[in-house]
């Protein structure tokens, strides 16, 4: 298929003031309408509109908790042990919760959602599409494509009614600790049995361990998996980020409400972060802080960050509407539109796939007429791995029979 007269924001190396793009499941070619050549394909005339990656929400608990239900539909903490690197968020995934729909008709084509926050380590994320089938496993970019770490008030409220370990932010950290070194020695074991096997010093095998093979991921020198740490006060965030220099961990910091006030010290470490929520109010005290100036402090920082909604916290459908709420705080719409495509899908270690209008990329975008960041303005059309998801129903098509 071929959408063509478009203006193409392409959050890469240049944009088209009237193009077209060619796409099946991937993008096969982009360029001006001067040099467009006309097959037997369908085209789509999208004159008048302006095409953008497709949006990417780079944390969510989308599919976790699911719409209009309470226990029945709460699938997204097993707060009954601190300590769960081993749980798989599709496992929990209902890919056929309404929310799905709600992400597609904002332009939202990608999330990475996973566990809550209840436990200082919670499992696995998964980065998947939101359209495309009714099961999770055919929607998978990356699975897993974070550890769930936390730190600060969850944790700490999960356990303090029960009297049970960890009530203190020491505590949580050292649950951390505890679980890492044991996966570090885990993965020293089998490593020794390996170079040992089949010689008169083989070492046995270490016992199957679920929780240390979950975090092995994270120490695979090649490509590490991201720990992705939730974090919103300032020494929460300092001690996600002394954890992971100790143990040599690919991180990014979640939410980072304090972040505007640290600022400073935080461009010395050069983090990813993933701010937000930016919609909503200061419900507890560790958002003392909060406010929709964070992006654009961070920005003159040289800090890069997606923007995300923690859907339910904020629903997902908004997601655009937070990137608007960043504007408001001082940053520029362009920055706020790679907070939601092509940052997003660096910080999530996914942009050979996704965030961008690049050729050989997934076939993710949304025709707009108007700004995607104005809040009386919806998407004209959303495709998702080249297949139509969502359209109003104004654009013609031209089969050229």
């Amino acid at each position: 298929m071929v959408i063509k007269n478009v203006k193409i924001i392409t959050m890469s190396d240049r944009d088209y003031e009237n193009g077209f793009v060619r796409f099946n499941e991937v993008f096969t070619e982009i360029g001006e309408m001067k040099d467009y050549v006309r097959t037997d394909e369908e085209e789509l005339d999208g004159a008048g509109l302006t095409l953008y990656p497709g949006f990417v929400d780079a944390h969510c608990h989308l599919g976790m908790w699911s719409d209009s239900l309470t226990f029945e539909g709460d699938d997204g903490n097993e707060d009954t042990d601190p300590s769960t690197p081993h749980l798989r968020a599709v496992d929990s995934i209902n890919a056929m919760d309404r929310c799905f729909a709600d992400a597609v008709c904002a332009g939202v084509t990608a999330v990475c959602t996973g566990v809550g926050s209840a436990n200082p380590i919670g499992g696995s994320f998964a980065l998947i599409k939101t359209y495309g089938s009714k099961r999770v496993d055919k929607l998978i970019v990356k699975n897993p494509a974070a550890i769930k770490f936390a730190l600060g008030e969850n944790p700490k409220n999960s356990y303090n009614d029960r009297d049970e370990t960890p009530v203190t932010r020491m505590a949580t950290a050292a649950i951390i600790r505890e679980q890492l070194n044991k996966a570090l020695r885990y993965k020293e074991d089998l490593e020794e049995h390996q170079r040992t096997k089949g010689t008169d010093d083989e070492t046995s095998k270490p016992d199957f361990d679920a929780k240390c093979e979950a975090l092995l991921p994270l120490f695979n020198k090649k490509n590490r998996l991201p720990a992705h740490f939730h974090c919103h006060r300032a020494d929460d965030i300092f001690t996600a980020i002394r954890i992971s220099k100790e143990f040599a961990l690919d991180y990014v910091l979640i939410h980072c409400t304090d972040g505007g006030i640290i600022a400073d010290e935080l461009s010395e470490d050069a983090p990813s972060v993933v701010v937000g929520p930016l919609m909503g109010d200061r419900g507890k005290p560790e958002l003392a802080h909060h406010d929709i100036a964070t992006p654009r402090i961070l920005h003159d920082n040289g800090i890069k960050f997606a923007i995300c909604t923690d859907h339910p916290e904020t629903p997902i459908q908004y997601l655009p509407l937070t990137a608007a709420l960043a504007v408001r705080g001082g940053l520029s719409p362009a920055e706020a539109l790679k907070g939601i495509t092509v940052n997003a899908a660096e910080i999530l270690r996914a942009a050979d796939r996704i965030g961008s209008v690049e050729v050989g990329k997934d076939a993710d975008f949304s025709l707009f007429c108007g700004d995607p960041l104005d809040i009386a303005v919806t998407p004209e059309l959303v495709v998702v791995d080249g297949k139509i998801a969502f359209s109003s129903g104004k654009l013609a098509v031209d089969s050229n029979e």
